[in-house]
């Protein structure tokens, strides 16, 4: 038994297909099926229900590709250990992120990553919580930036920054132009949210209880996009994080920005990592850099005045999710 036929275990058991986990492993497919059919043999036990459209683990084949993927997760570690005892802030670190926040975060954190570790390879993976959760859990990633609270023990916290929400409404609705609101301005209306799965869809639903607003029924969005095109569109109202609306992301002038007076509801951002890890050191250094966000950034003043008729430019949220 080899490491590499545990790869080809473990990619198979993620991908359920011979032909797509020999792609994420480099070889050909017969290759990976020889391989797989050797490692049965050795182990004198089958771990692959074969089907002429589907591949799946029998149950000791799940078992077995868990447990390798927490020797290669180790394995990995040891390679790790070596190379920082050459060079600290070199080597790999795969990052998740989840998508409500991914795409707005990590321009202003990334060119400061670069500058301050050349060395350093960051691999950036978006997916829901549950999935980087998981991947997190299987060795799969080194860290990932979520929303608190997080409820494992085996995972180490660090807060990084507390990100405020603001109303988006269509220009004409009776909020918009309001300097400020309170959640109990929200009362008897509908929000826009996101389908099941993403944190975001919790968080605006725990203000939804708090305020006595309600899910606009029959609407459920994939992304954070498409509710911004919708509420352009007029079809509603939603919560929209702060770094959703600071540039580089481009305003619309269809959508009035409405800030919640102090305190604002806020999601807790927070990078998480295995406290088994060896690399603790170097992800303080990189949650620093997470954490170190100018603050107009994160500053939910009101953004000035726009008539539709006006062409887009930087919104200014006291500017500088």
């Amino acid at each position: 038994m080899n490491l590499r036929d545990l790869r080809y275990l473990v990619a198979l058991a993620e991908h359920r297909h011979f032909g797509r986990a020999a792609e994420a492993s480099f070889v050909s497919q017969p290759t990976l099926s020889t391989q797989i059919r050797k490692l049965e043999d050795k182990l004198g036990v089958s771990l692959v229900e074969r089907a002429p459209r589907r591949v799946m683990l029998t149950p000791v084949g799940r078992e077995i590709a868990e447990r390798a993927r927490r020797i290669l997760a180790d394995v990995d570690e040891l390679h790790q250990i070596a190379q920082r005892s050459q060079d600290p802030d070199a080597g790999t670190v795969r990052l998740g992120i989840f998508p409500t926040l991914g795409p707005y975060l990590l321009p202003h954190v990334v060119p400061r990553v670069r500058e301050r570790f050349p060395r350093l390879e960051l691999l950036l993976v978006e997916e829901k919580t549950e999935v980087l959760l998981r991947q997190l859990r299987e060795g799969r990633l080194d860290a990932a930036i979520l929303a608190l609270p997080v409820h494992d023990d085996q995972l180490a916290t660090r807060f990084l920054f507390e990100e405020p929400f603001l109303l988006a409404v269509p220009h004409g609705h009776r909020l918009a132009e309001h300097r400020s609101i309170v959640l109990d301005d929200l009362r008897e209306e509908s929000l826009l949210l996101l389908e099941d799965g993403h944190c975001l869809r919790d968080q605006a639903l725990d203000v939804c209880r708090l305020s006595g607003a309600d899910e606009k029924s029959g609407f459920r969005a994939t992304s954070l996009e498409t509710l911004r095109q919708m509420v352009a569109a007029g079809v509603g109202i939603t919560l929209l994080p702060q770094l959703a609306v600071t540039a580089p992301v481009p305003p619309s002038a269809d959508i009035a920005l409405v800030p919640f007076r102090a305190p604002p509801p806020h999601r807790r951002i927070a990078m998480v990592w295995r406290r088994s890890t060896a690399r603790e050191g170097l992800l303080h250094k990189l949650a620093d850099l997470f954490a170190g966000l100018p603050s107009d950034l994160l500053d939910s003043a009101p953004p000035p005045a726009m008539s539709r008729r006006q062409a887009p430019r930087a919104p200014r949220v006291k500017a500088g999710d």
